[in-house]
């Protein structure tokens, strides 16, 4: 599964984001009805706004950190100042008070008459009088610099504030988004699993398509997983070893065609319960199982990476997650293990 100066725009794109987010309609999902046909689009736009309110918020705490940093940084920097102005300030008022000391408290008239040489006397008092001065213009150099760390520290912390509110809005919207999804989710199962009962496969369910890399001839059958459920493992749900690699997702999870090819077979029932199989060239096969719902048909062409289906846990299935194989034949008994096969074709699953 940044500094101000990085995110200048952060603040407005963060509004941006909650405008849309919150303007997305749910289609009747605050309600308990929905057809198949319309929660799984529904299940599948809740999923991608709750992946884009997570981003932003992400993206908006990391911002936020980094403005608190420098708003700290900026506080350091100020106190360091502020000593060294009041160091220079006790330098030069030790240097008048041993000048002082040194004419006894006399005027400097009365000093210039008592002296054995008034032009050395004056030679000395204007030396003085100028290293007075070029401690008055390091001084006030440093009273600026002050000024303008604690300006820039104003505005750190107020950059801070202002993300603070930002994520905490989009904290709540992510909680009200992920609520609905949750729902959704749990009435998208149950339909699925009534489907399968019946034994009468839901038809397909087009999906509006994300944004496909170009040059990607292959790809993992979800984006976002935690592997499970290993190809060749053992165990007593399987009547031998275990077929193909697991991926935990939630219910709904929008699974990809791993490569372009032909919709084989869609089928439901049995212990694949809902499954959709894609012919690829070369001579073989990818199965994608335990689904709750499904967005192709028998025939239909598909890119690697367009949405094909969505994840569940129809079937033999103790849990969500998608079951998929790598085969050579279409059939159950003929697959490969399909870790080391994407990895061939430069998808590595982590």
């Amino acid at each position: 599964m940044r500094s101000s100066r990085r995110h200048p725009l952060l603040v407005p794109v963060l509004l941006c984001a909650l405008a849309v987010l919150a303007a997305r309609p749910t289609d009747g999902m605050d309600g308990d009805g929905g057809s198949g046909a319309a929660l799984a689009p529904q299940v599948a736009r809740l999923y991608e706004d709750a992946a884009t309110a997570t981003r932003q918020y992400e993206d908006g705490r990391l911002a936020a950190e980094e403005q608190r940093a420098k708003a700290l940084e900026y506080e350091r920097l100020l106190e360091g100042q502020r000593e060294k102005t009041d160091a220079m300030r006790e330098d030069l008022g030790r240097i008048a008070r041993a000048q002082y000391r040194g004419g006894g408290g006399l005027p400097l008239t009365a000093r210039m008459l008592l002296a054995d040489d008034p032009d050395e006397l004056m030679r000395g008092r204007r030396a003085v009088s100028r290293a007075n001065q070029a401690v008055d213009r390091v001084i006030g150099e440093n009273l600026r610099a002050e000024a303008r760390l604690a300006a820039d520290e104003t505005k750190a912390q107020a950059a801070w504030r202002a993300l603070e509110k930002r994520n905490a809005d989009l904290a709540r919207l992510k909680k009200k988004i992920e609520g609905k999804l949750e729902a959704a989710r749990s009435r998208l199962e149950g339909q699925a699993d009534s489907s399968v009962a019946a034994g009468s496969c839901p038809g397909a369910v087009r999906l509006d398509q994300p944004d496909r890399p170009a040059d990607a001839s292959w790809v993992a059958p979800v984006e976002t997983y935690e592997l499970s459920a290993s190809f060749g493992s053992g165990g007593s749900r399987w009547a031998s070893r275990h077929t193909g690699q697991d991926f935990a997702v939630p219910i709904g999870t929008p699974v990809r065609s791993a490569g372009a090819g032909r919709v084989l077979k869609v089928s439901c029932g049995g212990a694949f319960g809902i499954q959709v199989v894609v012919q690829h060239a070369g001579g073989y096969y990818t199965q994608y199982a335990h689904l709750a719902a499904v967005a192709v048909d028998q025939g239909d062409r598909v890119e690697a990476g367009q949405w094909i289906a969505q994840s569940g846990t129809t079937g033999n299935s103790t849990g969500p997650h998608l079951h998929f194989e790598v085969r050579v034949t279409p059939e159950t008994g003929s697959a490969l293990d399909p870790v080391p096969w994407l990895s061939r074709r430069g998808v590595p699953l982590l």
